[in-house]
């Protein structure tokens, strides 16, 4: 399998192919959302998923503890960057706004999830400048959480997640510390940055296995920094590869190297990108956790896929290597390819872009669904391929 990845990925692709993804794409996510758009009326609550066998998304409530509520007006600004409709700039306004109180949220890292694809897009696709300070406080909430005796900022509280102990780090925290970055380039604190750095720094050395795959959830010491355990909440097995915890790490550490320009973070996103990307089936799409790929019987998870879709496109515009930039390319090109074919668009079926993810087997729930970051992620890679394409950053 390895050696057909290698094949696939170095292959030029024209033009013409990328054209024909992203027509086919954006085409469908746009009609997908003219039907679920005017189901979806309640102001308090967002889209989360939707359920095996059924049609139409399950709203969840605009909770303070609820790590979803950002990816919604997310997609609704990226259908505006695609579209130029402003009727989708109105409709991601009302969805944005309505959380603004969130951004003193203190209480877990996933403020960064629920603000910067909300706020963050709203300010730079909507030029919402009101946004900025939202933002700022946001940054601020976030940077609370920061833990100078052991270089991470805490994710999840003991209350809420009790079989640890002290200073719980997980592997998606990478993600929120863009909103770090963002704060910093716009008015905020320098230690913003700072702790992101050092939050990656510290995940790099600690959170990942010599074969460069990663564990989700670290426990330190909150004292002195030691790490007492490595487990899991949502892979198969303390030890196991959980697929989106992997594409978290490649989508985090792209995005380091974006913010510094700092050579050891695009290296290690190259190692931890190509370890994900051997890992992979002939589709592109990964089972929900690698260590049990080999039972068909096994639900995929194409959130993951989504998410590494848009790293991997970024990724391959850092690349000096023309080899490599091609490889990447073409991978992210293979994912989009499979996401939006019949075996895992909603078009026909439900109202979300994709079907076939895996939120949280292990806990057991959201087993084989819609999620919204999937399709979050999904658009956000094909935004980012159309500007890449409008400004001549594609393979060809």
């Amino acid at each position: 399998m390895a050696q057909e990845v290698e094949v696939v990925a170095t292959n030029k692709v024209s033009n013409n192919a990328v054209n024909a993804i992203l027509s086919k794409g954006i085409s469908d996510c746009e009609s997908q959302l003219e039907i679920a758009v005017p189901k979806l009326t309640d102001l308090t609550k967002h889209p989360r998923l939707i359920e095996t066998n059924e049609t139409e998304w399950k709203e969840v409530p605009n909770g303070r503890l609820v790590w979803t509520s950002g990816f919604y007006p997310g997609i609704l600004w990226y259908m505006y960057d695609l579209s130029g409709d402003k009727k989708w700039e109105a409709e991601a306004i009302k969805r944005t706004e309505v959380f603004e109180d969130f951004k003193t949220i203190t209480e877990h890292h996933d403020i960064g999830f629920m603000m910067f694809p909300a706020y963050g897009n709203g300010y730079t696709i909507g030029h919402k400048e009101a946004y900025k300070d939202i933002l700022l406080t946001s940054a601020a909430s976030l940077a609370s959480r920061f833990n100078p005796n052991v270089g991470t900022i805490k994710s999840w509280s003991n209350k809420m997640h009790p079989r640890w102990k002290q200073h719980i780090t997980i592997i998606d925290n990478m993600l929120n510390l863009e909103l770090l970055f963002w704060a910093t380039k716009h008015g905020g604190d320098q230690k913003f940055y700072d702790i992101a750095v050092k939050h990656a720094e510290t995940t790099m050395k600690h959170h990942f296995r010599e074969d460069y795959t990663s564990w989700h959830v670290l426990e330190y010491d909150s004292i002195t920094g030691e790490v007492l355990n490595k487990n899991t909440k949502q892979g198969y097995a303390d030890d196991s590869r959980w697929s989106r915890g992997q594409a978290w790490g490649v989508y985090g550490y792209t995005m380091m190297y974006r913010e510094t320009k700092d050579k050891k973070f695009l290296d290690f996103a190259k190692k931890i990108t190509d370890k994900y990307l051997s890992l992979l089936p002939e589709d592109y799409v990964p089972c929900w956790d690698f260590d049990v790929a080999n039972d068909p019987k096994e639900e995929k998870d194409a959130s993951a896929a989504a998410v590494v879709a848009s790293a991997l496109l970024e990724l391959s515009t850092y690349m000096d290597n023309q080899e490599d930039k091609n490889r990447y390319f073409n991978a992210a090109l293979k994912m989009l390819t499979s996401l939006g074919s019949e075996a895992y668009s909603g078009v026909d079926k439900a109202d979300s872009f994709l079907l076939h993810s895996t939120g949280a087997k292990s806990l057991g729930h959201e087993i084989d669904v819609a999620l919204i970051y999937a399709d979050y992620y999904y658009i956000e890679a094909l935004s980012r391929l159309k500007h890449m394409t409008e400004n001549n950053l594609t393979n060809e």
